[in-house]
């Protein structure tokens, strides 16, 4: 019972840089295009688009919902906000690499703009959580914003605020998203860009707290 508990709370800790996974040197490889839209996963992307970071829980459920919305020109899953340079995807489910799962999301801010993905973020998923999504426990499931840019930051940080408010009136706890500039980006392997596109009856752990996000004038980005 004491092992069981050890693992668990390892979990759902980060691990120190010292006590990372010491990883390699070389990129994992990964799809060279975008399974859906078939356009190039890592780009050059087109004059005028922008980008966004998102950490919702599985990367696999929360993909989808990106590449599904109108504007988002590509999208792609990997690993942010740890210490183990280009890790795998099984080393990072171990929470000792300190990564968090996340999408990279291009887009055209003429079609579809940055408070209109937070919208989309905080709705999906439960920010509350700590270090899990729902079912899916560790640090790797945890939410997170990593911003390109003040603007970003400062429109991630106004929808924060405002959703909480309605998350507390809702008799929801308060968010536990970590908001942060954009760090090291891992693309994830192949097997995992686009997986429910592939496996379309596939795990999506996805699921939202009922509670409608109003993104304030102030998050305007």
């Amino acid at each position: 019972m004491f092992f069981l508990s050890d693992m668990l709370n390892r979990k759902l800790q980060l691990p120190k840089p010292e006590e990372a996974l010491p990883g390699r040197d070389r990129p994992m490889p990964t799809a060279s295009e975008h399974y859906v839209s078939k356009r190039p996963l890592k780009g050059p992307y087109p004059d005028g688009l922008e980008t966004a970071m998102f950490g919702m829980g599985c990367f696999w459920g929360a993909e989808r919902v990106f590449w599904q919305t109108e504007g988002v020109w590509v999208t792609a899953v990997g690993y942010a906000g740890g210490f183990t340079p280009n890790p795998t995807y099984q080393e990072t489910c171990t929470g000792l690499t300190g990564h968090a799962e996340v999408v990279l999301v291009v887009y055209d801010p003429k079609i579809v703009s940055y408070p209109d993905l937070l919208k989309i973020f905080w709705e999906s998923h439960d920010p509350t959580q700590g270090m899990r999504q729902g079912n899916d426990v560790g640090t790797t499931y945890r939410s997170a914003i990593y911003t390109f840019g003040q603007a970003e930051h400062q429109a991630a940080r106004a929808s924060r605020d405002a959703y909480e408010t309605e998350l507390l009136k809702a008799g929801r706890g308060r968010i536990t998203t970590e908001i942060e500039p954009t760090p090291v980006f891992y693309f994830a392997e192949e097997d995992h860009q686009q997986y429910l596109a592939k496996n379309p009856y596939g795990y999506c752990g996805l699921k939202g707290t009922g509670v409608s996000c109003a993104i304030p004038e102030s998050a305007g980005a």
